[in-house]
């Protein structure tokens, strides 16, 4: 069996469910009852509503699709390999980019379902090739091979490596 609330509890609470807003489409909950000993107790002022629109999702494009989440949690536990690494440190754009294509299309080749690929982070965390990698992932040239990418766990690399699930070959 419950027990009554006492008035300090019944205060505590008035306060609180003053400062909350409910969903779009339901009602405020409706107020305890009042005990006519206690003074009344002013509700918290609410914050003005945003009349600032919400800034809209970022749209992902098909290509830069991300890895399944159980496929990704089975690369990352290892019980899908990871069939190649390619580390791209010290290497400019267009090598690094010439590299990546010419990897992938030879992992996809000898029939490997997930690569890492290692960017690094560069100096300050905002590397160019850690930036350019998902790009150069998404081309359409590479749509027949790469199926999703996702940043790599820690362990692999973390924000310095990417997962690159690739497709099946298809039987001949």
């Amino acid at each position: 069996m419950k027990r009554p609330l006492r008035p300090e509890e019944l205060r505590v609470w008035a306060m609180v469910a003053g400062t909350v807003r409910p969903l779009p489409g339901r009602d405020l909950p409706a107020p305890p009852p009042a005990d006519p000993l206690d003074p009344p107790v002013r509700a918290a002022p609410r914050p003005p509503a945003s009349t600032q629109p919400r800034p809209p999702k970022p749209v992902a494009r098909d290509a830069e699709k991300a890895i399944e989440p159980n496929r990704r949690h089975r690369i990352i536990r290892e019980r899908e390999p990871i069939g190649g690494r390619i580390d791209l440190h010290g290497l400019d754009q267009d090598r690094a980019r010439a590299a990546l294509e010419d990897f992938l299309r030879r992992s996809w080749a000898e029939g490997y379902r997930a690569v890492l690929v290692i960017t690094g982070k560069g100096l300050q965390g905002d590397g160019v090739l850690r930036r350019r990698a998902p790009e150069w992932l998404a081309d359409p040239r590479l749509a027949d091979v790469v199926a999703g990418i996702s940043e790599a766990h820690r362990r692999h690399g973390g924000a310095g490596a990417l997962y690159v699930a690739l497709k099946r070959r298809p039987r001949t």
